[in-house]
């Protein structure tokens, strides 16, 4: 069984970094699309940055500040984010798909709709 547990929330000032973790089991790693997204109540969930077959992609609110890698052992997904900005206050989730060859920009675009799995997510706040 799949799961995804995110962690490394919490609240800074603006201007300042977090690191946040998804930690994964249950499945390949290297297999999978796997991605960060964002949520504010009232608005639609929104696409943070994405990997899938080699490829990684990011949102037009996360280029140049945030970056998503995972650990060498492929069990880790992390959202390196810097530079935060009060407008990046959110709960974020870690979200997977198992097929790759069809997950891509487009999933990160419409908020991940056709992701199958979900972590419960982490809040982040940033202060101004």
């Amino acid at each position: 069984q799949v799961q995804l547990v995110e962690s490394g929330g919490g609240s800074v000032q603006a201007g300042g970094s977090l690191t946040l973790s998804c930690s994964a089991s249950g499945y390949t790693f290297r297999s999978y699309c796997m991605g960060w997204f964002r949520q504010v109540p009232g608005k639609e969930r929104e696409g943070v940055a994405l990997m899938s077959g080699g490829n990684t992609y990011y949102g037009d609110s996360a280029k140049g500040r945030f970056t998503i890698f995972h650990d060498n052992g492929k069990t880790t997904l992390y959202l390196q984010m810097n530079s935060l900005e009060p407008e990046d206050t959110a709960l974020y989730y870690c979200a997977a798909d198992p097929d790759p060859a069809n997950c891509g920009l487009g999933d990160l675009l419409n908020g991940g709709k056709a992701m199958d799995y979900w972590g419960k997510g982490t809040l982040v706040t940033i202060s101004s």
